[in-house]
């Protein structure tokens, strides 16, 4: 390994440099790693080498099983497996309480997360903060040897995990994010705020649940007695479950299951919507959210735009980013206490935040938590073109309000009364299951600025 700056993409159009002091040692004889980080941003501002986390995970086979299929997700392409894929890096959060391991699929379309609780955990919490890391072929061979006995130490620091095993360690270096996970973040943490819990099944019934889907098709899982049945149609309380090959994934931690727990929104018609499902391990969740096509990425979804046209939503999110403390669980309602904003301007401020990727959203605790990723926040207008194509609307003075809550944007009509509608062929399609079009949220900016005709 050689020493000085290593410059790797941060994004499509930009590179990151990190420097390290020195090289990273491993003392064979003594059994001990050195390792070398480079900066990041800590409750205590921005450390040249911070370091976060070094202890056992005491619950050792299933977080080994559980890292293994959070790689698994992340190098997959679920609506095409012939596809040449790169696999891409899981995020690592320590939250002081715990760790959180988060990917996303190659297609966008499967967001995965393995809380590790307190109670898998001991060891020293050095420092808070968030790194990213290739999971390669090394790693996974280590963390498929490790059984039900054997000790696992995990050191994680701003650009590095070390896993070791009885076998020795092995080193994983830091690679940045792609674009499109950090819209998926975005996107994700929005959607599953509107989940609620719809079932919880025991070990067995959670085991043969799994164990017995079908590979392909949009189904509907009903909640039935203790367990869950598959329809082809939706019903009250029921979870759609769009690809259901995409829970696969779960099928090695079976062994180690303790319940499954399943996560969605109302429903409402028959459109397909994303889910989440939670396995509960000794210790651990792990949770996948699906989107509600296997060939639709996450990136895409447009849940965070409504939140993004409000002209106080930057300085909102400043404000309420200079509150956060990597906390495992946000408090919206502190927040709004500590910031002096309403609980819907904390709401908007924390999907702005999400987009710079600095919060996440818990199902199982129904809270955001803190995190940080290496993207600029202030880039969101160039990953979302449909609210950019918004803002040039209302520049270029194309929104014209002809009655109360209703626009002619370009010569599309737009309703805001109730749940928006336009007359544009996005809208058509989607029936806003896919977020509000251009022109929705260009009337809805000029609807905030100005007093619209009685």
């Amino acid at each position: 390994m050689s020493v000085g700056a290593v410059r790797v993409p941060a994004m499509s159009d930009a590179q990151i440099a990190y420097s390290y002091s020195r090289a990273s040692e491993l003392d064979l004889a003594a059994g001990l790693l050195g390792l070398s980080t480079s900066g990041g941003l800590t409750p205590s501002g921005l450390v040249a080498r911070p370091h976060f986390f070094s202890g056992l995970l005491t619950r050792a086979a299933p977080a080994a099983a559980a890292l293994i299929g959070l790689a698994d997700v992340a190098k997959t392409r679920y609506h095409d497996a012939r596809a040449v894929t790169f696999m891409r890096d899981p995020v690592v959060t320590c939250n002081g309480d715990r760790l959180r391991f988060e990917s996303f699929s190659a297609c966008g379309g499967v967001y995965a997360r393995l809380d590790v609780l307190q109670e898998a955990l001991d060891g020293d919490v050095v420092e808070l903060g968030t790194t990213n890391v290739d999971v390669n072929v090394p790693l996974r061979k280590a963390l498929a040897r490790v059984g039900g006995d054997d000790p696992l130490h995990l050191a994680v620091g701003d650009d590095e995990v070390v896993a070791t095993t009885l076998d020795g360690a092995v080193v994983e270096k830091k690679v940045p994010l792609p674009e499109r996970w950090l819209r998926g973040f975005a996107e994700v943490q929005v959607i599953a705020s509107r989940f609620d819990l719809r079932a919880s099944l025991g070990r067995a019934e959670a085991v043969k649940f799994v164990r017995d889907l079908p590979r392909r098709g949009v189904l509907w899982a009903v909640p039935a007695g203790r367990s869950l049945r598959l329809a082809a149609r939706p019903a009250p309380g029921a979870v759609c479950l769009a690809g259901p090959e995409r829970l696969a994934v779960l099928a090695p931690l079976l062994r180690f299951a303790t319940g499954l727990r399943v996560y969605g929104p109302v429903v409402e018609g028959a459109q397909p919507m994303a889910s989440a499902w939670e396995l509960e391990l000794p210790g651990m969740r792990f949770t996948l959210t699906v989107s509600p096509e296997p060939r639709r990425g996450f990136s895409g979804e447009g849940a965070v735009l409504d939140d993004l046209t409000g002209d106080t939503v930057a300085d909102d999110a400043d404000l309420v980013g200079a509150l956060l403390r990597f906390e495992p669980r946000l408090d919206a309602d502190l927040l709004a206490e500590q910031s002096g904003l309403t609980r819907a301007r904390v709401g908007a401020a924390l999907t702005r935040l999400g987009t710079g990727g600095r919060v996440g959203y818990d199902v199982a605790e129904a809270a955001h938590f803190h995190r940080e990723l290496p993207y600029d926040a202030g880039r969101v207008l160039a990953m979302n073109p449909r609210l950019r194509s918004a803002l040039d609307l209302v520049e270029q003075g194309a929104v014209r309000f002809t009655a109360p809550g209703v626009a002619q944007v370009n010569g599309k009509t737009v309703r805001l009364a109730g749940k928006p509608t336009c007359t544009c062929p996005w809208w058509i399609d989607y029936r806003g299951s896919r977020g509000p079009c251009k022109h929705v949220l260009a009337a809805q900016k000029v609807s905030a600025q100005v007093e619209v005709p009685a």
